[in-house]
């Protein structure tokens, strides 16, 4: 096994390959995925001197730990945690230096749900119709990693940031989606519009990379027939039959039969990526 790999030592509850996704390809059912963070991803990168479509890591609440073969520059980012180096706690949001055989630990989220490992050179892990990122809806890309695992690196190209750490964005305490109404917005009744609008929600803890659910007021149907399948865009506002309303992510449906009552502008869509169930939840017309 080449020298230009890493290996997993714990995998944590939800490791993916993620990288700015597959475009595109919604005509052939093939979701966006990609990082669901996606400025926290492109962070990463720039801080270890990668193209911010480079592959990176994407874990999910209790983090990660790696043995990378070679030296390698490693950066940290979205949801805060410990990081440590053969046991030494090095920067989070910053560019680390890692030795051969040393081991990268990225701890649990302290805040947040989701955090990003870039690596020198990007994980260089096969792409799929133009993207290496894990889709857990259709199954495309790399598997979800595993504890002993081992994923090849790209070709470092040095200098990396030369900073100490970058700012970003806290975990939000409360997350506020904007969204336009439509298209199937006459499917609820008037009230229930003004529900979704103006009532408190949560973040279910049902939430995904496929949708971030909610708790809190069912809406009611103004419409009770079936709706023929309709295309579906990263950020639709879809009720189901319990009339909780579901927000799709990057890992969404390309279809769906239910009705779409509205839509999260994108640039809201990086926030949902961080928010831990039971975060209050308002949608703003």
């Amino acid at each position: 096994m080449t020298d230009s790999a890493f290996a997993v030592v714990r995998a944590g509850a939800l490791t993916t390959v993620q990288d700015l996704g597959r475009a595109g390809h919604a005509h052939l059912g093939v979701p966006r995925s990609g990082a669901l963070d996606e400025p926290a991803a492109r962070l990463a990168n720039r801080l270890v001197g990668n193209a911010d479509a480079a592959a990176v890591l994407e874990t999910t609440l209790s983090g990660c730990a790696l043995r990378p073969r070679r030296t390698v520059t490693a950066a940290v980012t979205g949801a805060p945690c410990p990081v440590t180096v053969d046991g030494r706690p090095v920067a989070w949001g910053g560019p680390v230096r890692v030795p051969a055989g040393a081991l990268l630990d990225v701890g649990a989220a302290v805040a947040g749900v989701r955090s990003y490992v870039a690596l020198g050179g990007g994980v260089a892990v096969d792409p799929v119709l133009g993207s290496r990122s894990t889709d857990l809806l259709s199954g495309l890309g790399p598997a979800h990693l595993t504890d002993g695992a081992v994923l090849p690196l790209g070709q470092e190209h040095p200098p990396h940031a030369r900073v100490d750490s970058a700012p970003q964005p806290a975990p939000p305490t409360e997350l506020v989606l904007r969204v336009t109404l439509g298209p199937r917005a006459d499917w609820c009744t008037p009230r229930s519009l003004k529900t979704l609008t103006t009532r408190a929600y949560r973040v279910s803890p049902a939430s995904n990379r496929i949708g971030l659910r909610t708790e809190g007021p069912a809406l009611e149907r103004a419409i009770t027939g079936e709706l023929p399948s309709e295309g579906l865009v990263l950020g639709a506002v879809q009720v189901p039959p319990d009339g909780r309303p579901v927000v799709f992510l990057a890992d969404h449906p390309t279809t769906g039969g239910y009705p779409v009552v509205a839509v999260v502008r994108e640039a809201d869509l990086w926030a949902a990526a961080q928010a831990v169930p039971g975060t209050p939840l308002r949608f703003v017309r």
